[in-house]
């Protein structure tokens, strides 16, 4: 029966194990943990290809638990019944590890059902999710348990599992492997940090390579067509959608074009041009501001030239937004002021919208008095004083001008005039 690679690959012992070094190097948390012997209810939580399964394999065979595996996207309560049936058996002498993959596929009910037997000790769990833990796990599976961050693997580590990959496949067929030099460091590094992914291309470059006697050749370009776009670890609903956009909004909030476009282009070669457009268009407003209002037309323009030009091409008018806000002078008045007005009124401070300002229709039906609204046109500069906010809100100031020259300008005017 075909086993593949990455699984015949897999390591058994945590110095095996590619990457991690913060929780598996030699001061790691997690493997002075493992080394205890002490296990406790644990929650893997990183990008797939890094490790997860691997490190509750080795834990396992390091107890004298037995090990039960369950994968979430398949498994029902009545697994979990099956499990819970066979505690205080001779089945399960020592106890059961549970390695449950893919939790945040479990309900709140379907996790809840563990937590009597993680609360004795009859059950310890390792789960894994590629989500953030800490919006799909229910929080009394979490402070039962302790949270590892797997982190993607650095291309110099992928490279020594790609290296062992061609040497076991060159063993098993009994050739000889010309790799062509770069051929593993560019299978490594264009990964996106998944050593399953990168096994995976070697066992396929393996397959399909030009073969002479007992001499495979390993090309580079053979390396290039097989993997073409694996590099992009992209879900547009998951934590990796969330952490480019939020990478892309930051660099051209700090007048980083060059950290723009490279987060730009992350998003469209996911083909995810709309994520990229939301953000252009919104730092537009929020960091850039007032500081130059005439960003915003701008980059509207370039947004709606490229939602009508489609992808590729669309990154053209993006990377001209992008490199236009990143060197554009910065202002959060804006956002600091509508989100202060917005706490207000959501703390209730309202109040009765002041009589010269309310519609005129009211006059003469009842009130105390006309309105007694001042058009300001009439007056010089189009301005006289007057009450706009409630009674209740009279005084306060929600703008405060942004320190750069247009807003500036606007307040040493206004300043002249309002004296």
């Amino acid at each position: 029966m075909y086993r593949p690679l990455a699984d015949e690959l897999r390591p058994t012992s945590l110095e095996d194990v590619v990457g991690q070094k913060h929780i598996l190097g030699a001061d790691g948390m997690l493997r002075r943990i493992v080394q205890s012997g002490q296990i406790p209810n644990m929650v893997f939580y990183g990008p797939s290809g890094t490790g997860k399964t691997t490190v509750a394999s080795i834990i396992a065979a390091r107890t004298n638990r037995t090990l039960r595996r369950l994968n979430a996207t398949t498994a029902g309560i009545s697994d979990i019944r099956a499990i819970i049936a066979e505690l205080d058996t001779m089945l399960t002498p020592g106890g059961v590890l549970l390695y449950l993959d893919e939790i945040q596929y479990f309900n709140k009910k379907q996790q809840q059902s563990l937590l009597e037997f993680m609360e004795d000790g009859r059950i310890t769990l390792i789960a894994s999710t590629t989500e953030n833990p800490y919006f799909y796990i229910y929080n009394a599976v979490l402070s039962r348990s302790t949270v590892f961050e797997f982190k993607p693997v650095p291309a110099a580590e992928a490279a020594r599992a790609v290296k062992r990959a061609i040497r076991l496949l060159s063993e098993r067929e009994g050739v000889k492997a010309d790799t062509e030099p770069g051929t593993e460091e560019y299978i490594a590094s264009v990964c996106g940090g998944d050593v399953r992914k990168a096994l995976n291309a070697v066992e396929l470059l393996f397959s399909a390579a030009k073969r002479e006697g007992e001499t495979v050749f390993l090309t580079r370009d053979d390396a290039k067509a097989i993997t073409q776009r694996s590099a992009m670890r992209y879900d547009r609903e998951g934590d990796d959608h969330f952490d480019v956009v939020s990478a892309l909004m930051k660099s051209l909030r700090g007048s980083d074009p060059d950290a723009a476009l490279h987060y730009l282009a992350r998003l469209l070669e996911a083909g995810d041009l709309t994520g990229a457009c939301r953000r252009i268009l919104c730092s537009a407003s929020e960091d850039i501001g007032l500081a130059y209002p005439q960003a915003v037309s701008m980059v509207k323009s370039c947004v709606d030239s490229a939602l009508q030009l489609g992808l590729p091409e669309a990154r053209l008018p993006l990377a001209q937004a992008c490199i236009l806000l990143a060197t554009a002078p910065k202002s959060n008045s804006v956002v600091m002021a509508i989100d202060a007005a917005i706490s207000d009124v959501k703390k209730g401070k309202a109040g009765p919208i002041p009589r010269e300002l309310q519609n005129v229709h009211a006059d003469g039906t009842g009130f105390e008095r006309e309105q007694g609204y001042l058009y300001p046109h009439n007056y010089d500069h189009h301005w006289v004083k007057q009450q706009y906010l409630p009674d209740e809100l009279a005084g306060v100031h929600y703008y405060e001008y942004g320190d750069n020259k247009n807003e500036q300008a606007a307040k040493a005017y206004w300043d002249k005039i309002k004296e």
